[in-house]
């Protein structure tokens, strides 16, 4: 499996991250978890999703394992988009996504949530090193363009949750549904994201804790593969095991059914009937960051068909 030290002298930036926290790699995880509300599946269908922290996973309700029917639905909605619209990226194109990352803070310390444009850079080559299949697994079509950092001071906004997130995305989301909003604090979940096909433009977008930069210090998950894990999400991937053994699964042919999510790195694991050990190296699983090496090609199809469907500007 390849290296994930991708980014050694962020470790520095960590170390002193833990110190002036005081509370430690648990700082983050102490956050209140998100509430139903915050991960409540949206009448459209088209509902937020959450990446759980390790040790926490109780706590957190994850939307994008959906029931039998309501996966149905969005799979018939996916359709009848791509009916409509079925011109795709051609095979060896390039989607370049403009991507906006709102940095929210309380002061302007970094144990008060300010992140330096080193884990900025550092978590935006994370993103396009995975989504280009150079850690591993099949390159996608999709690139990340970085359009702006905007910080933010506001220590209200700081712990972001159902009670301050449409008001926080209202005043800061920027660009149509082609845009990827990123919005960066302390929250009780690793990420989560809403899935494409809402109508509800001012929600669009990814939430994901700050410490699970690259450099962060959220423990297994300091990598910056929430993000990508998250924005999988926002190009309409379930999760690997979404639908457990069954056979329509995640509606991804090429990755193992897998009954339920993986935590750390069990490569041995294979918890369904099915041919094909469990996908615990793929982005979309819930394995340690260190252990998520892949997309597989039919992932990146699928990402494709939605980014069409759901997506790309009108022509």
């Amino acid at each position: 499996m390849p290296s994930r030290n991708r980014h050694p002298a962020l470790s520095a930036l960590a170390a002193t991250a833990l110190l002036g926290a005081g509370a430690g790699v648990a700082a983050p995880a102490a956050a209140a978890p998100a509430d139903s509300a915050t991960c409540a599946p949206s009448r459209t269908g088209a509902a937020p999703t959450a990446r759980p922290l390790p040790g926490h996973e109780a706590g957190h309700v994850d939307p994008t394992d959906l029931g039998p029917a309501q996966a149905a639905a969005r799979e018939r909605d996916f359709a009848e988009r791509l009916r409509h619209r079925p011109a795709l990226p051609g095979p060896r194109a390039v989607v370049t996504i403009p991507t906006v990352l709102h940095v929210i803070s309380k002061d302007g310390t970094r144990p008060g949530g300010y992140m330096p444009d080193s884990m900025i850079e550092a978590q935006m080559k994370t993103m396009n090193d995975a989504y280009a299949g150079r850690i591993g697994g099949a390159a996608t079509q999709f690139q990340f363009q970085l359009l702006k950092t905007n910080r933010v001071e506001n220590a209200s906004w700081y712990q972001i949750n159902s009670n301050n997130e449409r008001t926080i995305k209202a005043a800061l989301r920027v660009g149509g549904m082609d845009t990827l909003n990123i919005y960066i604090g302390k929250i009780g979940a690793l990420g989560w994201a809403t899935l494409p096909g809402s109508q509800d433009k001012v929600m669009d977008g990814v939430v994901m804790l700050n410490e699970s930069m690259p450099g962060g210090t959220q423990s297994n998950a300091n990598e910056g593969d929430t993000a990508t894990h998250e924005v999988g999400h926002w190009l309409n991937l379930y999760h690997t095991f979404q639908g457990g053994c069954s056979a329509s699964g995640d509606e991804v042919a090429d990755t193992p059914a897998e009954q339920t999510s993986a935590s750390g790195c069990p490569t041995d694991r294979d918890t369904c009937p099915a041919p094909g050990a469990d996908p615990v190296h793929n982005f979309m699983d819930y394995s340690s960051d260190a252990c998520m090496t892949e997309f597989t090609a039919g992932q990146g199809e699928r990402m494709a068909k939605a980014w069409a469907a759901y997506r790309a500007p009108a022509a």
